[in-house]
């Protein structure tokens, strides 16, 4: 049986398959249950409807999920058109009726009408999500039958594309910046092509630099864990950024930053923000460029993984 010290210095990346009818929160219960560390968190929610790509941090990983969550999200979508929903998704209320019938839409029109929302748009969250007013989630205050007026906010959506047209349904292929709802970008649509549209159907096919291809079904990882050998589905805590430059630390630099010290950067350093990573590839620290007291550049440690 491993000692806890051990467990406490597992630090890496799960990314997981996540499965329909679970709630995020409900898969990183299930990773604390099966690796016995309690220090994990997801970085970038999933409706329980939606499947697909969820990257879980453990141990001291976790540090690093604010930078992870900020990543581009893609998406495979079926949105359905002919009407709207509270909830921008199948499992709301049906709203008010709308003037064009989905049959009057052609292909070429939804693709058109699809193409103005690439490029940075504003986007109000749907009424029932996450999102909190005044220190309460929205979808707490919906639920209760209480107005929820959302702030719209900027998004980037970098490239839409239908990948299927079998009318009333689309499905569509969205890259999008992190913060994006596919519901309200299927609601919408609808509005704009005035028959309505929400989504029935949603799976993330890649996470910040995770795709499907590093994605382990949720059912396998509970059978690693049972089995003991759910560590092959690890990734080192430095691949998480592993678009970040990187900056080799030697013995003596790693010492230095993992006390918060400032080390040497090479002048010749156009990037603001690396990974700082010792010479057997661990991720030591993420640091900031600064202006040391002579005027030569250092590396500021961040945030440091190991102490």
């Amino acid at each position: 049986m491993e000692s806890q010290d051990i467990k406490n210095a597992i630090s890496g990346i799960l990314v997981v398959d996540k499965p329909v009818g679970m709630t995020s929160h409900d898969v990183v219960q299930a990773i604390r249950n099966g690796t016995n560390i309690r220090r994990a968190g997801h970085t970038g929610t999933l409706d329980p409807r939606a499947s697909g790509v969820l990257v879980i941090l453990i141990g001291p990983a976790v540090r690093l999920s604010e930078f992870v969550s900020a990543s581009d999200k893609r998406y495979q979508a079926i949105i359905r058109l002919g009407a709207a929903t509270d909830t921008y998704d199948a499992d709301g209320r049906f709203t008010h009726p709308n003037p064009t019938s989905p049959a009057d839409i052609t292909e070429e029109q939804f693709e058109s009408t699809l193409k103005t929302f690439i490029g940075e748009i504003e986007q109000t969250p749907p009424p029932y999500s996450a999102v909190k007013v005044h220190g309460r989630k929205a979808y707490e205050m919906a639920r209760e039958g209480e107005e929820v007026s959302l702030e719209p906010r900027k998004i980037q959506v970098y490239h839409l594309e239908v990948l299927e047209w079998a009318p009333p349904e689309a499905v569509i292929d969205v890259h999008c910046s992190s913060g994006t709802y596919v519901r309200s970008l299927a609601n919408d649509l609808g509005n704009q092509l005035g028959c309505g549209a929400y989504l029935v159907g949603l799976r993330r096919t890649k996470s910040g630099r995770f795709s499907l291809r590093d994605a382990v079904p949720l059912r396998k990882l509970q059978e690693a864990f049972q089995a003991g050998n759910w560590y092959q589905y690890l990734i080192p805590a430095a691949e998480a950024l592993a678009d970040w430059p990187a900056v080799e630390l030697n013995p003596d630099d790693v010492e230095e930053v993992k006390h918060g010290h400032r080390v040497k950067a090479d002048p010749a350093n156009t990037h603001e923000m690396v990974r700082g990573v010792s010479m057997a590839g661990e991720l030591i620290a993420l640091m900031q460029l600064a202006q040391g007291e002579d005027g030569s550049p250092e590396w500021q440690p961040k945030k440091v993984f190991f102490s």
